[in-house]
């Protein structure tokens, strides 16, 4: 057998002096995907992955494990339009989760269905939005993962589409007027009107008129604002209302207005500012009963509830309706207010340490009523309500071992019930879970969630740690099809509530953003040390594992940390931190990280930039590279830069430790097929299993 060698890769004598600091850049070559040499060097990449990936014992059967652990299917709560109601739901044999539509008690109809528009499970449904009437869905498609949405409006009773397709309406609302004779939604200008390499920027908020062309579409919000500007748009069911909110980038900072349609155009909206230039996360919701209701942390970090009069929407009008918890995040609510109730009730979604609680409360003073019964420690999907009013609510359910299910509260019995569970059957092992507490470098208590086998150790086991630690993202508890093949296989996974998310609320997260971003990795090493120290692994037999975000976690713990893990997967990562505004949606993201043009910033990023900190002669774990060729997000680049990088300074012999990647085409950043998804997670843990000893039976 030919001596394994990594790919040659060609070392560019590249420095730059960056307010003041001299900035390496070795391999800028590889940031350009359609160059030869970057040709050629991912081919050779593609065929090492490909000879090592084949020696690989366990991962054929990880692909049956996670496929038959997938099958539990998937179910979303049901959107009502009077008696008609609109769900998603996926069945062990299809690839994407299909939109149906059911009248009263009649038959239930396929409304989209992805696998048929598309066999080979490149087509994904982003988004959906039913008009007021139930006779009209939007509904956002995008082909190969690149999450380039374009939007179409299909009679639902017919099946025909009456309206699009619209091109450039990644991640817009749609927002029907009550007589559903138009819309408003958000829509990027098009490329010739930007400056280049600015194309995937400036959205601008629009009115449709159904039927018409979208040269005719209306300009309503946008014009002179920043270019990453991300709006919102909604009207209230009577029509009066018109919301409209904004934030930069992926900020949480959110600027508000209201304009009253009875004394404004529809095409030229009076608007009068909710909140402006105001450091905090506001969104906005007029009830029935003609009230404002405000969703905030603006002076409550972990949030709250307030009430105000949409005619004086301002912030010295709001009322606390359910203030702030101690140790508990606000994330959702409804409204029962239908006939047979005593009193009006508020239904409130909280996360208490990432596990999900409900509450009850009055609806006009909001005094607490009770708790609503949950089947476990797990996560509540959003509450959902019938548009006209009553006294039910339904809400996702999920934990480790309990696959989605819907759930449904009805006030007038007080009762929760099963209103649907996940179609497929599945053979589920025996694991045990509990959330431990630990204590990061500073003083902190971050916690995470350990899913093990049932059975007793005999020593220290195999065990992914999985981060992610950003953006307001809390890791909550879930099902998952690789969780359980891997304790199934005698593995640990534990997933750990870093700061960056919003565990414990936004002071949470600013604690690992910006200048404090090196929390967030700190919080990862505690972790790591805490299962080792608690002997649950070793460093032999523990891995890091994240994606996006959760990526740049991973490169900053193997080049920070790497004696604390034996192996790592890196999925569509960031990792050049001083170049990444320039690649991807990466200018939407300086408010997280900060900016390499602000000196002080560049400073930040400079120490904990994977790409700038991987030093010669290191023994790094052995690292999967994992990139999807249409991630429309984060570009491929950082992971190419990376391993290059980390292939150069090993000192671990790449049969011991291999550093690979691994790249897929015609896929994206996010959503994917199940077969895509077997894939792909058979080779992770695959990859994993051998690195960390796990034998699979």
């Amino acid at each position: 057998m030919p001596e394994l060698r990594y790919p040659s890769a060609e070392r560019l004598d590249l420095v730059e002096t960056l307010h003041g600091h001299l900035v390496a850049d070795p391999y800028r070559w590889s940031e350009d995907p359609e160059s030869a040499a970057t040709k050629e060097w991912s081919a050779a990449q593609d065929a090492l992955f490909a000879e090592l990936g084949a020696r690989l014992p366990g991962r054929d059967r990880f692909a049956q494990q996670v496929r038959d652990l997938m099958g539990a299917g998937s179910v979303g709560s049901p959107v009502w339009r009077g008696d008609r109601r609109f769900s998603g739901r996926r069945t062990a044999d299809q690839e994407h989760a299909v939109l149906y539509v059911r009248d009263g008690e009649g038959p239930e109809r396929v409304l989209v269905d992805p696998g048929a528009l598309d066999p080979e499970g490149l087509t994904t449904l982003d988004a959906w939005k039913v008009d007021p009437s139930g006779r009209l869905l939007a509904y956002q498609l995008s082909e190969g993962g690149n999450e380039e949405s374009v939007l179409r409006v299909m009679d639902v009773d017919t099946g025909e589409i009456v309206d699009g397709p619209i091109d450039r309406a990644r991640y817009s609302p749609v927002a029907w007027l009550p007589d559903s004779s138009a819309f408003y939604y958000v829509r990027r200008l098009p490329p010739e009107r930007v400056p280049a390499g600015e194309e995937d920027y400036h959205r601008r908020v629009h009115l449709h008129r159904l039927g018409t062309s979208t040269d005719e579409d209306v300009l309503i919000f946008g014009e002179g604002r920043d270019k990453t500007e991300y709006f919102g748009i909604w009207v209230s069911r009577d029509g009066r209302w018109l919301a409209l909110n904004a934030s930069k980038g992926t900020s949480s900072a959110t600027d508000l207005w209201l304009a009253d349609l009875t004394r404004s155009d529809i095409e030229a909206p009076a608007w009068v500012a909710v909140q402006e230039g105001v450091d905090a996360f506001l969104s906005a919701h007029v009830g029935r009963d003609g009230r404002l209701y405000l969703f905030t942390d603006r002076d409550a970090p972990r949030g709250r509830l307030c009430v105000a009069d949409p005619e004086e929407p301002e912030f010295g009008t709001w009322r606390t309706l359910v203030d702030e918890a101690s140790d508990a995040v606000l994330e959702d609510f409804a409204i029962l207010d239908g006939p047979g109730l005593e009193r009006p009730e508020l239904i409130v979604s909280w996360t208490r340490h990432a596990i999900g609680e409900i509450t009850r409360h009055d609806l006009d003073t909001g005094e607490l009523l009770g708790t609503l019964p949950l089947p476990g420690l797990g996560s509540v999907g959003g509450l959902l309500e019938r548009p006209e009013g009553g006294h039910e609510v339904w809400f996702g359910y999920t934990d480790s071992t309990h696959p989605s299910s819907v759930y449904r509260y009805d006030a007038v019995s007080g009762e929760v019930d099963l209103w649907e569970r996940a179609p497929g059957t599945i053979d589920l092992p025996e694991v045990r879970v509990e959330q431990v507490p630990f204590t990061s470098a500073d003083g902190t208590t971050v916690r995470m969630l350990v899913v093990s086998p049932a059975a007793p150790a005999e020593g220290p086991r195999p065990t992914i740690l999985y981060g992610y630690g950003g953006f307001r993202i809390s890791l909550t508890p879930g099902y998952s099809a690789t969780t359980l093949a891997w304790v199934r296989a005698g593995g640990v996974h534990a997933v750990v509530g870093l700061r960056g998310g919003l565990e414990e609320g936004e002071e949470w997260h600013r604690g690992g953003m910006l200048a404090d971003k090196q929390n967030v990795f700190d919080d990862c090493a505690a972790a790591a040390e805490h299962l080792i120290s608690t002997g649950t692994t070793a460093p032999d037999r523990l891995a890091i594992m994240g994606g996006s975000n959760g990526g740049l976690l991973v490169g900053a713990m193997i080049t920070q940390r790497p004696e604390l893990f034996a192996a790592a997967v890196c999925s569509a990562p960031l990792l050049d931190m001083v170049r990444y505004e320039r690649f991807g949606l990466g200018q939407l993201w300086n408010v997280e990280y900060g900016s390499a043009d602000d000196p002080e910033q560049l400073g930040w990023l400079l120490g904990y930039s994977p790409y700038h900190n991987v030093r010669e002669g290191t023994r790094y774990p052995a690292t999967l590279f994992t990139v999807f060729d249409n991630d429309t997000r984060v570009d491929p680049l950082h992971a190419r830069k990376l391993c290059a990088q980390l292939q150069w300074a090993t000192s671990a012999a790449i049969e011991e430790r291999p550093v690979l990647l691994r790249r897929e085409a015609e896929v994206g950043h996010s959503a994917r097929s199940v077969s895509r998804s077997v894939e792909l997670n058979a080779d992770q843990l695959g990859f994993l299993a051998h690195h960390l000893g796990l034998r699979v039976g």
